[in-house]
C-alpha cells in the first residue's frame, strides 16, 4: 500500500496530503464530466477576487523554491488546476486500464510472434532483449497513456504511450501545491474536500513490488535508476529517493556509462546493486554506445539481477504501435471489443519508407509527423504549425528515416490562466488540454496534465504544467 506523501516545507504543510485514491474503473458515467463545472467553480473564485494577483507573484515564489524549476526559474503553470470529481476519476481509470491490457496483449504477442515482432522492426539487439524471461508478474510494470479528451461528450483519443521513464510526477505536484497555496485555492478547498494523487508513492511500490517478486523480501533492497544524466530529470530522482527511504529502501542515479557487469553482478560507482530501475529510453542508449550500456544489456540478457522494465516495454513505447494496432495482424489476439476501443480511440498512425506515397499526407493540417523512436517531444512537428514547404520537407524527412505520421486531434480547450507574474492581469482564454494517466503494475495511479495553445503541446512550445485535483 502507498503511503502517505506530505510536503515538507512549512507553506505546502498547510495543504491536504497527497494520497492514494482507491478508484473503481467505470465505462458507464454521464457526460459531460463533472470537470466542467469544478473549473467553472475555481475559475468564479479567481474572478471574486479581481484575478488574485497577489496569489500569482506567491505561487512564483514556492516555486522558486522547490525542485520545479526550468532554466533556472519556476516552471511555467496553469493558475486553474485539473479537477476532477471521483465519478471523472473512475471513467479515467476505465481508459488507462483498458489500454493497459492491450499493451499487456501486445507485449506476450510480441515475445512469441516472430511476424509481429517483424512490424516493429527492431535492432536486433533489442529485439532479442525484449524476448528476454523477466522475474515478475507485469510486463509493463510503469506506465503512462497520454489522452486528448472532451469533457462534454467524454470521448477521447490517445496521444501517445510511455513506459518506464515516464516522467511529470515532480511537477504535477508542485504545481498542485501552488494552486492551493493561492487564495483561489484555498478558497476552492474550504468549498470541497479535495485530494490529490500520491504519484511518487505508486511509482515506488510498483519498482519495489517487482523486486520483490524476482528477490523475495530482501531487507533494505539497493536500487539504481540507470539513465544518461544529461536526460534524467535529477530532482525527480531525488524525491523518490525520499520516498524509496521511507519505504525501507535505497535508491541512486547511476549514468549508464558507469555500469559494471561481472559474474552475475552489476555494479555501478557506489558498489553492487539489488536491482534496477532502467529509466534510459532505448533509442537514446542505442544513439550513444557505451562499455556500460553494453554492460547493462548484458545484464538484461542474463537476467540475474531483477530490471524493472526490462527491454520487453520497448515495443509499447515507440510511435509504431499505434499503427500495428491498427493493422490486421492485432485481430488475432485482441477481442473484438478491444478492436473496437482501438479503432475509436487510437488515431489512425502511418509508417512511412522510401515507397511511401505522400500525397496522401499533403492536406497538413489533418496531420502530426512524429520520429519511429523518438522521446521528449523531439522532431514532433504539427503540420499546422508548418508552411507548405516546411510540411513537405517533414513528410520527406520522415520517409528517409521510417518515421510516421498520425492523424492530428484538436485538444479540447478549457478556460486558463498562466500562473505567475506572466499572469497577472490576463483574463481567461481558451487552453488545449492533454490528461497522462499513469499505470502502476496496471492499475490507475494518478493523472499528469498539461495545456497549451501550441499544435504541440510540449515542453518546448509554451506549455503550462497544471496542477491536478480530485474534488469529492
Amino acid at each position: 500500500m502507498a503511503t502517505e506523501h506530505t510536503a515538507s516545507s512549512t507553506q505546502s504543510s498547510q495543504i491536504p496530503s497527497f494520497v492514494a485514491l482507491p478508484v473503481e474503473p467505470c465505462a458507464n458515467t454521464a457526460f459531460p464530466l463533472d470537470s466542467l463545472k469544478l473549473e467553472n467553480d475555481y475559475l468564479a473564485i479567481a474572478e471574486d477576487l479581481d484575478g488574485d494577483a497577489s496569489s500569482h507573484e506567491t505561487g512564483d515564489a514556492y516555486l522558486a523554491g522547490t525542485n520545479a524549476l526550468y532554466h533556472g526559474g519556476p516552471v511555467q503553470w496553469s493558475f486553474v488546476p485539473k479537477v476532477f470529481s471521483r465519478r471523472d476519476v473512475g471513467y479515467l481509470a476505465w481508459i488507462a486500464e483498458t489500454m493497459g491490457g492491450i499493451m499487456q496483449k501486445l507485449t506476450r504477442r510480441f515475445i512469441e510472434d516472430a511476424e509481429l515482432r517483424r512490424r516493429f522492426g527492431f535492432d536486433a539487439r533489442v529485439e532479442g532483449l525484449a524476448c528476454c524471461p523477466i522475474p515478475y508478474e507485469v510486463d509493463i510494470p510503469i506506465a503512462r497513456v497520454d489522452i486528448f479528451l472532451d469533457e462534454r461528450t467524454g470521448d477521447f483519443k490517445f496521444c501517445e504511450l510511455n513506459t518506464d521513464g515516464s516522467s511529470g510526477m515532480l511537477v504535477t505536484e508542485e504545481v498542485t501545491r501552488t494552486n492551493l497555496l493561492t487564495q483561489t485555492g484555498r478558497t476552492f478547498a474550504q468549498n470541497h474536500e479535495v485530494h490529490a494523487f500520491d504519484l511518487y508513492s505508486g511509482c515506488a511500490d510498483a519498482v519495489l513490488g517487482c523486486i520483490a517478486d524476482a528477490c523475495g523480501d530482501k531487507e533494505a533492497p539497493v536500487v539504481v535508476a540507470v539513465d544518461y544524466a544529461e536526460s534524467i530529470v535529477a530532482e525527480e530522482i531525488q524525491e523518490f529517493q525520499r520516498v524509496f527511504a521511507g519505504l525501507g529502501a535505497t535508491l541512486r542515479f547511476a549514468d549508464i556509462r558507469d555500469l559494471h557487469y561481472e559474474d552475475g553482478v552489476l555494479y555501478d560507482t557506489v558498489g553492487p546493486v539489488d536491482g534496477v530501475w532502467r529509466r534510459v529510453v532505448i533509442s537514446e542508449m542505442l544513439e550513444k554506445p557505451c562499455p556500460g550500456a553494453d554492460a547493462f544489456m548484458a545484464c538484461v540478457r542474463e537476467g540475474k539481477v531483477p530490471v524493472v522494465g526490462g527491454f520487453r516495454t520497448w515495443p509499447c513505447a515507440t510511435k509504431t504501435v499505434f499503427a500495428v494496432l491498427h493493422d490486421e495482424i492485432s485481430r488475432e489476439f485482441l477481442t473484438p471489443d478491444e478492436l473496437e476501443f482501438v479503432r475509436r480511440h487510437v488515431p489512425a498512425t502511418y509508417m512511412l519508407d522510401a515507397s511511401s506515397d505522400l500525397a496522401a499526407f499533403s492536406e497538413r493540417e489533418r496531420w502530426i509527423a512524429k520520429p519511429r523512436d523518438g522521446y521528449n517531444s523531439v522532431g514532433v512537428r504539427a503540420g499546422q504549425d508548418c508552411t507548405a514547404q516546411e510540411w513537405d520537407d517533414v513528410l520527406h524527412e520522415m520517409a528517409a528515416t521510417g518515421g510516421t505520421v498520425q492523424e492530428y486531434v484538436t485538444p479540447f480547450a478549457t478556460p486558463n490562466v498562466e500562473g505567475g507574474v506572466a499572469g497577472i492581469e490576463r483574463v481567461p482564454e481558451p487552453y488545449m488540454n492533454m490528461e497522462g494517466l499513469f499505470l502502476f503494475r496496471n492499475r490507475f495511479g494518478g493523472v499528469f496534465t498539461r495545456c497549451g495553445q501550441a499544435a504541440v503541446i510540449g515542453e518546448f512550445a509554451g506549455r503550462l504544467n497544471m496542477g491536478c485535483l480530485v474534488a469529492e
